[in-house]
């Protein structure tokens, strides 16, 4: 798609396989980049070329778990050495490597919108609020007009926070209802939060809904009252 539609003089080419991605997050993840001699001077957001041990990678100060952190891009061929350095770098610091259900999980904690949830061709960043990462003020690109009329008149439907009143867990595509028993959308992600020790959820759902409100979602057959909350779940620490 972003080939297709890219302007004149802009190529697009697919790098997936050339690069690896390891994200390091947490309170010691500046430490641990000192221990091993890589300028982590980077304000947030933004990223450079950096040397590990002799190889290099993209050091970017960014991640998706509302840690304070830093993504790391090696090449495919240098992947190993960079994972083996960070490895023993981490289990020294009492850290612990992770993978991808703990990242969903505190992408969920944050209500950062995830591509394939939040993030379709059929919800658009207004709906998912993350119209942050949008420049409405270019001059034109594909769907502006769209997304000027959602932002000006709103949308029927809304990314919202559930926060479960019992023990259940949401999860994807669980149906949402009113306390009268309308559907008014579905689970977009769910999952069980370690920290508020509850079932935490983001669901689009109409934009009628406020703040405070109950809903219910369908778990497996039985109705679950949960509760419309503010994001982030648990405080962001990024920076």
């Amino acid at each position: 798609m972003l080939k297709a539609n890219a302007p004149a003089g802009i190529s697009v080419e697919n790098l997936h396989e050339q690069f690896a991605v390891f994200a390091l997050q947490g309170p010691k993840s500046f430490e641990l980049l000192n221990s091993l001699g890589v300028d982590c001077s980077l304000d947030y957001m933004a990223f450079s070329k950096s040397n590990f041990d002799g190889t290099d990678a993209i050091l970017c100060r960014t991640g998706y778990t509302g840690e304070l952190g830093f993504e790391i891009i090696p090449t495919w061929q240098d992947a190993g050495k960079v994972w083996d350095l960070l490895f023993n770098s981490v289990i020294s610091l009492g850290g612990a490597v992770c993978g991808l259900g703990a990242r969903d999980l505190l992408r969920t904690e944050m209500g950062y919108p995830l591509h394939g949830h939040e993030l379709t061709l059929d919800i658009s960043p207004i709906q998912a609020s993350a119209s942050w990462a949008v420049d409405l003020n270019k001059p034109n690109f594909t769907g502006k007009q769209i997304l000027l009329d959602q932002k000006q008149n709103g949308t029927t439907h809304k990314l919202k926070a559930i926060l479960a009143t019992d023990r259940a867990i949401p999860r994807k595509d669980m149906q949402v209802k009113d306390q009268s028993g309308n559907l008014i959308g579905q689970v977009t992600s769910g999952t069980f939060s370690p920290s508020l020790k509850k079932g935490i959820g983001l669901a689009l759902i109409s934009s009628e809904i406020s703040k405070g409100d109950q809903v219910i979602v369908d778990v497996r057959g039985r109705d679950s009252v949960f509760e419309v909350v503010a994001l982030p779940f648990v405080p962001s620490r990024v920076r």
